[in-house]
């Protein structure tokens, strides 16, 4: 089998990675039951319970969401590190150290000075 059509299975980060993900959803798409039931428990009146059970349910979910979405982070960078990507970290340019070029190949061009393109009106 040629390397076009072959899969690679994924590994055990990349299924904790998904299950992470897979509970994070599980919990998110639980929110609307868990206000469904804390309503029913406010109008029977067990106020304070329903409060907890809303309360719980939302920041369980948020808690999964949080851990998923750094577990991603932390899987995705591990991979590009491994590929041998060249990714420029934020906020560095690749380009500082190159100059700009002095002329072009266009005769209608204007030159601009620096102070009179960065002034703001």
């Amino acid at each position: 089998m040629t390397s076009w059509h072959a899969e690679q299975t994924p590994r055990r980060s990349a299924k904790a990675v998904l299950a992470v993900m897979l509970l994070a959803l599980l919990l998110v798409a639980a929110v609307p039951v868990a206000l469904l039931a804390a309503v029913v428990m406010m109008v029977l009146g067990h106020v304070v319970g329903g409060l907890v059970v809303l309360g719980g349910s939302v920041l369980a979910a948020a808690m999964a969401v949080a851990l998923a979405g750094m577990t991603g982070m932390h899987h995705l960078r591990k991979l590009l590190s491994r590929a041998g990507f060249h990714v420029v970290q934020p906020g560095r340019s690749p380009y500082a150290d190159v100059a700009e070029p002095d002329g072009s190949g266009y005769t209608d061009v204007v030159r601009l000075d620096r102070s009179e393109y960065t002034e703001i009106r």
